[in-house]
């Protein structure tokens, strides 16, 4: 006799289909139309709620907790104002590929499109920034789209996808059922690569006499690090990683040149500009990697490898596309290339690396070490030190996030957590909360400037509730640091509206919501206070850092311009002379 299936609310069936989905942590905030949920979620204990101050902060600290962990992360707010606070959390890891699942409130289904109170469109507003959403029409179905949802969002090309939840629905009942899998018929990720086309690859590959091998996020979200890594040892080829690609490829081995474009280093960019193939792991070509597209890789055959289609050749052209997972592709590709009777042109490839070195010993990445003035980049060199290289690292955007990427370098995937598409200031602390409440037992850190820390200052508030002992690093010049060097590169030093005159005081900020505040001035004393809140493992401590205001990011592309042609320091541009 077949089991008698469980009659369950709305509200319970969410409840439910997240625990059988396997979700531990859900970050939201309650409001009038999730409230039949938010009652369910106090009768149960398989799902932690984390209680945001918010929504934007539910969706970052998520996303934070996504990238870290590669599970998905899932938020729930309430219709109207939660939900359009919600939009731009939910566009950062749209930007990004990163799996989300983000439930929004609506009014009751009588009453959608009426203008009732606390009504959007959800499914409209989210529509541009989604790689799918849902609106929930009958009870029934609840469990079935919740499946999708998550299958959408983790499946192929990740990314965020939004599930509309009228409140009658969470109050409706039936039988309740979790499938085991689904099968949507207009989506079938393609996961193998084309055979020829891989073989075409490997030809083109051994042919090269000035390869380069420049790999993006795509590397990260397809857990292929191993096989990048296996594949550019077999070549012995140089390796560029972009900003979102960090940790694909370890930052200290020897065959690495360093991050590529606006703030790339002289040697990947100059790599990039001169070489005769290059081969797209898992990137996109965006416009901060390549520069003038008239100008880019201008010598250059091009292989590009990613699972979403439209990505191939979107920007570029290709000479060899192949669709397909990273993993698989370059598992392929590496069993191909052992097959090959060819081998690369070890001549050529010595006369590459020794024109390489060349550019590297340039230092274009150098500071001067010699005033007690604290220079922004030797903080997160001394938080590299002092960690081992070994933490999650967050970071809001600006100078602060280009000298993060530049002077941490990260051996493993998944501990470098920024926005990178839509360059979200705020993102950094709930993002390092989220980040938190997944390995409670490691160090992260978050390095921010003091523009962008106050986005979402509130979520210490969060942090203190939740016990998320998080090292809050702020760069603090007094500018909106990123903005400010463009004012001073393209506008003749007008800073218009860049300087920030009337900063809190950090450190009192800090202690008002219960944690740690420290305030160091000096470069002599950066060392010792870094040390000191490491050591405070039970507690947030955010380090106010008063840095020279007139340090800007070295290298730089300016818009318009080729790899070739790159803003170098004063000093470095004086020994190219």
């Amino acid at each position: 006799m077949a089991k008698k299936k469980e009659i369950l609310r709305g509200a319970e069936i969410f409840c439910r289909a997240l625990k059988d989905e396997g979700i531990k942590h859900l970050f939201g905030y309650p409001g009038g139309a999730v409230l039949h949920i938010y009652d369910a979620l106090y009768k149960q204990d398989a799902i932690e709620h984390i209680l945001v101050r918010h929504e934007q902060g539910a969706t970052h600290a998520a996303d934070g907790y996504a990238r870290a962990t590669g599970r998905p992360g899932v938020v729930l707010v309430t219709s109207g104002p939660g939900a359009t606070n919600a939009v731009t959390g939910i566009a950062t890891a749209y930007l990004d590929s990163i799996p989300l699942v983000v439930f929004t409130g609506q009014v009751a289904t009588h009453m959608i499109g009426n203008d009732a109170f606390q009504e959007v469109d959800s499914m409209g507003i989210t529509r541009p920034c989604v790689k799918h959403n849902f609106l929930v029409k009958d009870v029934k179905d609840l469990a079935a789209i919740i499946k999708k949802a998550f299958y959408v969002a983790t499946s192929g090309r990740p990314g965020p996808v939004v599930v509309d939840l009228p409140k009658d629905i969470t109050a409706d009942s039936c039988e309740y059922e979790y499938p085991q899998e689904v099968e949507l018929r207009s989506y079938r990720p393609v996961v193998k690569g084309h055979p020829g086309q891989i073989k075409k690859a490997a030809k083109l590959l051994l042919s090269a006499k000035k390869p380069m091998i420049y790999s993006g996020g795509g590397v990260v979200l397809s857990e292929a690090s191993n096989e990048l890594t296996e594949f550019s040892r077999l070549l012995g080829y140089p390796v560029t990683n972009t900003l979102m690609g960090l940790g694909a490829f370890p930052a200290t081995d020897k065959q690495f040149v360093g991050m590529l474009g606006m703030h790339g280093t002289y040697e990947a960019n100059m790599g990039m500009h001169h070489c005769d193939l290059l081969i797209a792991i898992g990137a996109r070509f965006d416009d901060r990697v390549t520069g003038d597209l008239e100008k880019f890789c201008p010598y250059a055959k091009i292989i590009q490898i990613d699972i979403d289609p439209s990505s191939i050749a979107k920007n570029v052209p290709v000479d060899v596309p192949i669709v397909g997972d990273v993993r698989h592709v370059l598992s392929d590709l590496i069993s191909v290339l052992k097959n090959e009777k060819e081998n690369p042109n070890i001549k050529a490839l010595e006369d590459w690396w020794k024109q390489i070195n060349d550019w590297k010993d340039l230092d274009c990445l150098k500071f001067d070490r010699t005033t007690d003035v604290i220079k922004p980049q030797y903080v997160v060199e001394k938080l590299w030190e002092l960690t081992k290289g070994d933490a999650y690292v967050t970071s809001d955007v600006g100078q602060h996030q280009m000298w993060a990427a530049q002077f941490y370098p990260f051996d493993k995937p998944r501990r470098w957590i920024n926005s990178g598409g839509l360059g979200t200031m705020g993102f950094g602390l709930p993002a390092a909360m989220g980040v938190k409440l997944a390995f409670p037992d490691e160090t992260v850190a978050c390095i921010s400037g003091e523009a962008s820390l106050v986005m979402c200052i509130q979520e210490l508030s969060t942090c203190l509730q939740y016990s998320t002992p998080i090292k809050i690093l702020s760069l603090n010049n007094r500018y909106m640091g990123m903005v400010r060097q463009w004012q001073e590169f393209f506008y003749s030093s007008r800073y218009s509206h860049s300087y920030m005159e009337a900063l809190p005081d950090f450190v009192k900020m800090a202690e008002s919501y219960g944690h740690v505040g420290m305030r160091i001035e000096k470069s002599s004393d950066v060392e010792g206070a870094i040390k000191e809140a490491l050591e405070l493992k039970d507690r947030t401590v955010l380090m106010d850092f008063v840095t020279d205001q007139t340090e800007n990011v070295y290298p730089m592309i300016a818009a318009g311009k080729g790899h070739h042609e790159m803003h170098l320091s004063t000093d470095t541009n004086r020994e190219l002379a």
